[in-house]
């Protein structure tokens, strides 16, 4: 077979319609997942009744936080958890990364603030410095912009609680944003 060959039938394989039953084209809904390479199970919080899902911050309600961080393995207020968080552009995408819980809701959810090691100045980001959460040591920032319900059977691992410090820089600014207190 020629390489030309070989090719054209590569593209045409993922150019076509695929086959196989209960596939749909087209993008994954948000809180749901593609079934994963070689049959794995989805990370914790990926999809079904416990995925993560980004929520509207001005839609939510009166949001009561607080600093109340206990190393007992559920998500607490304070704390730095892994889940599975959607890509900002809600195709269906998204990867397992660090949350910072930030308040508990009277449903028993709890709502978080993604964590990056990219540096990032503005208003959306809140500097927290390094901690257990980054196996490599890296300073870490807070996205304020982008807010997110948590399941306690959607978490993958609870890494360590944020100094109060610093929880009060993130609480600081989540309230000028959204009037949360």
């Amino acid at each position: 077979m020629s390489f030309l060959s070989r090719v054209t039938g590569a593209i045409r394989a993922v150019l076509a319609p695929s086959k196989a039953p209960g596939r749909r084209a087209g993008p994954v809904p948000t809180g749901s997942a593609p079934p994963r390479p070689g049959g794995a199970p989805a990370s914790p919080g990926q999809s079904g009744p416990t995925a993560t899902v980004e929520v509207d911050p001005q839609r939510i309600g009166k949001v009561r936080t607080s600093y109340s961080p206990a190393r007992d393995g559920a998500p607490d207020p304070g704390e730095v958890v892994w889940t599975w968080v959607p890509f900002e552009e809600r195709d269906g995408r998204g990867k397992d990364r660090p949350v910072l819980v930030v308040a508990t809701e009277p449903a028993g959810t709890f709502l978080a603030v993604q964590l990056t090691s990219k540096q990032h100045d503005g208003a959306d980001f809140v500097a927290i410095g390094s901690g257990n959460w980054d196996s490599s040591g890296r300073p870490s920032w807070v996205n304020v912009d982008r807010v997110f319900r948590v399941y306690a059977g959607g978490m993958r691992r609870e890494t360590a609680g944020l100094p109060r410090n610093s929880y009060a820089a993130v609480e600081a600014r989540l309230r000028q944003r959204y009037g949360w207190g």
